[in-house]
């Protein structure tokens, strides 16, 4: 019995440890925006894609090009993937984004009338597509809760003391539990945010973080500077 109020007790200040941090990022970042350029929903869940392995940056050039090429999902169902080769090439994994994007298009014109699904299921099963592209189509384009566990939210979670596995799966459970789910898309899109301006994964800023004195990783580093 003990065991299990203990347990009930650290949820709860987890809980409020998430919802801490959370308004501390947004006072950080008051523009918690997706940094992949898109119009269309198509256009973000084909953008996602690309950026594996990939910077946003890169994928941003690349799309420019590709969208004024082929402006719908029927025209991306019925492309050659070599030509889209050809334009996504300096993304990096060419060939098999190239022939993922035209096989969950024409997956999206077979299934759902050319339509993006509105369910973590259903966007999964389209090739290429993932839990972390199908939690972004879901908060960005559906507004519905999402968690987007890309390498910024898992790490920077990891060190908060939020979440304590390198699983994509096991961190997205982990922070549905504790995060109020209207503010989850956008809180993990702040995290990218802090993760490329002070949290960076080889030389964090602890320093200059807004969130040092939440963060498990630098109190711990604080304790180990005490003892020496």
């Amino acid at each position: 019995m003990r065991k299990r109020v203990d347990s009930q007790v650290e949820e709860i200040n987890k809980k409020e440890k998430a919802a801490a941090i959370v308004a501390a990022l947004e006072k950080e970042y008051p523009a918690a925006l997706c940094q992949l350029s898109y119009i269309k929903p198509h256009e973000l869940l084909i953008a996602t894609r690309l950026a594996a392995q990939c910077t946003d940056f890169r994928v941003n050039i690349v799309t420019k090009t590709l969208f004024e090429k082929y402006k719908s999902v029927a025209d991306f169902a019925a492309a050659n993937p070599g030509d889209i080769e050809k334009i996504i090439k300096s993304c990096g994994l060419f060939k098999t984004k190239a022939r993922d994007i035209v096989n969950m298009c024409a997956k999206l014109m077979d299934e759902y009338g050319g339509a993006v699904p509105d369910s973590i299921e259903k966007l999964t099963a389209l090739p290429g597509v993932g839990r972390k592209t199908a939690n972004l189509i879901m908060g960005d384009i559906y507004k519905k809760p999402a968690v987007v566990c890309d390498t910024h939210c898992i790490r920077i979670t990891n060190l908060l003391g939020l979440a304590d596995s390198p699983n994509p799966l096991k961190v997205e459970t982990q922070l549905r539990e504790i995060l109020d789910p209207q503010k989850s898309n956008d809180f993990c899109h702040r995290l990218v945010l802090h993760g490329r301006a002070v949290c960076a994964a080889r030389r964090p800023r602890c320093g200059d973080c807004v969130l040092s004195g939440l963060c498990d990783f630098f109190q711990s580093e604080d304790r180990k500077s005490e003892k020496r």
